[in-house]
């Protein structure tokens, strides 16, 4: 007797990316992303226009996903869809296709929640990827998110800090902005920092009980210090660009590592595991690389593709629930608010 084949469609669309993704057992197939250009004009997500975007977008990515892990719709085992956190509207455009597409297939349907997807995209069977352990530590790291998990199973997961105001990724994409720099602004200040001296501006680290975050005193230190250097100085961003991202850059990935510094003293776990979109940032990924040598600990930070929203990490977390036999119904209502 052979391995069953489980084929799972998985639909991500809780922001501006639509994705749609195939797994078979654990391995992704095919995991398509259509990016919206259109947000890079206003300098951020504008909610109504990703909802139009999606569903201009949807049709075709999910025909593109079938295409590439060359296998017909009929040959699907369920469907998987973000139900939350995200934008409304956004939200709705992928739950009420895959709602559609499970009734007319008559296959079962498995509802996600984008932050425990981020978290499981480290058990996608990947070549040469190890995974991590239960229990672990996750940092979830994004323009939406930063949170710290404790995991001790696939579905029991435990919040132990996260941000107060500001995401990290919008820390990034806000001192951007401040500088001149058009959006999305987190890779442009990564790119500058490579350059810089990290320690050649000081701004305060916002001090924060507990493994809470909070960005937007940082963000207003920022800005406040970027108006009296250019009052001084008009060309003061233009000369010293490489310098200020670089300063920003490593106040930033020190918050982040004093926090999980922290947990791990409290829980005595040293297996850490990143994801999200932030955690593509060359700062962030060093620094998780030299604490892991100082300190003995696993640190694990999946391929990029799998860091940014993406239907893979639903996919994973679909097939995971397909074999618990975890279904929803097409009765399900969207979560713009959803914890783990």
């Amino acid at each position: 007797m052979g391995l069953t084949q489980t084929y799972i469609l998985a639909i991500e669309s809780s922001c501006d990316d639509t994705s749609a993704a195939i797994l078979c057992n654990g391995k992704i197939l095919s995991n398509v992303v259509a990016n919206q250009k259109i947000h890079e004009e206003y300098g951020g997500v504008v909610p109504e226009l990703a909802s139009r975007a999606h569903q201009q977008n949807i049709v075709p990515v999910v025909h593109q996903a079938l295409v590439r892990a060359n296998i017909d719709k009929k040959q699907l085992s369920a469907i998987a869809f973000t139900r939350g956190p995200g934008l409304m509207g956004s939200l709705l455009v992928g739950t009420s296709f895959a709602k559609s597409l499970a009734v007319g297939l008559n296959i079962p349907l498995i509802e996600v929640n984008h932050m425990q997807a981020h978290i499981l995209a480290h058990f996608i069977e990947e070549e040469n990827y190890s995974k991590p352990s239960f229990p672990f530590l996750a940092m979830t790291i994004s323009g939406g998110h930063t949170q710290i998990v404790r995991v001790d199973d696939y579905f029991q997961m435990t919040v132990l800090g996260e941000t107060l105001d500001d995401a990290v990724g919008e820390a990034f994409d806000k001192s951007a902005k401040i500088l001149g720099l058009p959006y999305p602004g987190g890779p442009l200040i990564d790119k500058y920092a490579k350059e810089g001296n990290p320690k050649a501006y000081l701004f305060t680290k916002p001090r924060v009980n507990g493994l809470n975050f909070s960005f937007s005193g940082l963000k207003t230190g920022i800005l406040y210090f970027i108006q009296k250097k250019v009052k001084e100085d008009p060309d003061f961003i233009k000369n010293n660009l490489n310098d200020i991202c670089a300063s920003i850059q490593y106040t930033i990935v020190q918050i982040l590592m004093d926090k999980i510094k922290k947990a791990v003293k409290e829980t005595g776990i040293k297996q850490i595991a990143i994801g999200g979109g932030v955690s593509a940032n060359s700062g962030i990924r060093n620094a998780l690389k030299e604490t892991e040598k100082k300190y003995g600990w696993s640190t694990y930070i999946p391929k990029f593709e799998y860091c940014t929203d993406n239907a893979a990490m639903i996919a994973i977390v679909g097939y995971l629930k397909y074999l618990e036999g975890n279904f929803t119904n097409e009765t399900i209502n969207v979560k713009a608010r959803y914890s783990i």
